[in-house]
């Protein structure tokens, strides 16, 4: 395992805090994720279903958690089920979890064999009056391969149709939306290293330099820091291509005088970091260049202010737009009587040039878990991402910091990471 373990501690909070809203008899079943093949005996590399890994702290594949709070004995209140390990897979794939190692990394005592959960699960089927399945209800996923999980449901239900199914993700979005400490300092390793790529990518970045290169210069420092991939696909996109929203060619070469959008982030231990920096490719900035970044800078800064707890994510959204509205008639792109004249509910004017949303909850997940109608609350962590896109003038600038919601204040995981014109210039030049 290339990230340091995690404290046994935070799963077994988060088993208790799940058990907490759980009805009488009932039952939760997670499946790991499957491994996904592409072509001929090729794999992707495998990604954790995150809700067994917030429950277990288990990264490998072939893992099932099963919680049962009011089973009838101790031993089947939780019950961990993974691969079982021998020379000929040490051999190939290297060893997997032991029993005695999944018991540290987990908490959880009863640990069995995955080919034993059968026996297992129909044998406490009878005790329980609900089942809680894991499915992905995320608002925008696209869910076209059927999962482990989804062909246990299916499986599930045909032989127990009298049991009363209930959908385990709403209870797992309340739990995973308020970031226990653990978390947060998990994130804060995956956004320094995202931060030490950027800081290389400065001293690298000059005109004629290809936007792959710039890719593979932050992902030499993640791998370098233990990172085990990007986050998501990196956007680097200079000059034009900073106005595509999800540009992830990265296959233009930076041209003097351009600016240079690059959204990135690091994993660390499943966490995610999420930076959006928009730098210019020769080290300065050019008038117009600074002003537009130095208006976004302002939005992205007023927008996180307004971020506290008891807000709506609409309200939020709605006060952003009013600060962009502000900066767009400054710089010239919007007339300050035409945007009187629109409806106050629409800004159709803006939308020409900041078209997308201002940040989203941020965690296991890149667009994490959480819903988007309920107020913001203590723990959470979002991003903040305003931009401004000028097609016309093939210039597009967009900042984004993550940001944890605190009770008196709130706190700035990007904090030390550099963002002022300045500070860029200086660290370009020097």
């Amino acid at each position: 395992m290339r990230y340091d373990q995690i404290d046994t501690e935070f799963f077994v909070r988060n088993r208790a805090r799940l058990a907490e809203l759980l009805g009488p008899g009932a039952m939760v079943i997670v499946h790991a994720n499957d491994i996904m093949p592409t072509n001929a005996d090729g794999v992707m590399p495998f990604d954790q279903n995150r809700d067994l890994y917030y429950l277990s702290g288990v990264d490998q594949e072939e893992t099932t958690v099963v919680l049962f709070p009011d089973a009838k004995e101790e031993k089947d209140r939780e019950i961990l089920f993974v691969r079982e390990t021998s020379d000929l897979l040490a051999i190939w794939e290297g060893e997997k979890l032991s029993k005695a190692q999944g018991q540290t990394v987990s908490g959880i005592k009863n640990v069995q064999w995955a080919q034993n959960f059968e026996g297992h699960f129909h044998r406490l089927m009878p005790q329980a009056e609900s089942v809680y399945l894991a499915t992905n209800e995320h608002i925008r996923a696209q869910v076209i391969v059927e999962t482990r999980n989804a062909r246990f449901i299916r499986e599930c239900q045909a032989r127990y149709p009298l049991h009363d199914y209930k959908r385990l993700a709403q209870v797992m979005d309340q739990l995973r939306v308020i970031k226990d400490e653990v978390e947060v300092a998990e994130l804060q390793k995956a956004i320094d290293i995202t931060a030490a790529g950027f800081r290389r990518v400065l001293k690298f970045l000059k005109p004629g330099v290809g936007e792959w290169e710039v890719e593979a210069e932050y992902l030499h420092e993640f791998i370098r820091n233990r990172s085990r991939k990007f986050a998501y696909p990196p956007i680097i996109g200079s000059g034009k291509n900073a106005c595509v929203l999800h540009y992830v060619e990265n296959g233009s070469v930076c041209q003097d005088g351009e600016m240079l959008l690059m959204d990135v982030g690091a994993e660390w231990a499943n966490w995610n970091a999420d930076m959006t920096r928009t730098v210019p490719v020769n080290g300065r900035f050019t008038k117009r260049q600074r002003d537009v970044y130095n208006a976004v800078l302002k939005v992205q800064r007023g927008s996180a202010d307004f971020l506290r707890p008891g807000v709506t994510q609409k309200e939020w959204r709605d006060h952003t737009i009013e600060l962009m509205e502000v900066e767009l008639i400054g710089l010239g792109l919007i007339d300050a009587k035409e945007a009187k004249k629109q409806d106050p509910n629409d800004r159709e004017l803006v939308k020409k040039y900041y078209m997308h949303g201002i940040g989203h909850h941020l965690g296991l997940d890149v667009h994490d878990v959480g819903d988007l109608h309920e107020p913001v609350k203590e723990g959470m962590v979002f991003t903040v991402e305003p931009g401004i896109y000028i097609r016309e003038e093939n210039l597009g600038v967009r900042l984004e910091d993550d940001i944890v919601i605190g009770k008196e204040e709130n706190v700035n995981l990007f904090k030390d990471i550099p963002i002022e014109v300045d500070e860029i210039e200086e660290l370009m030049n020097s």
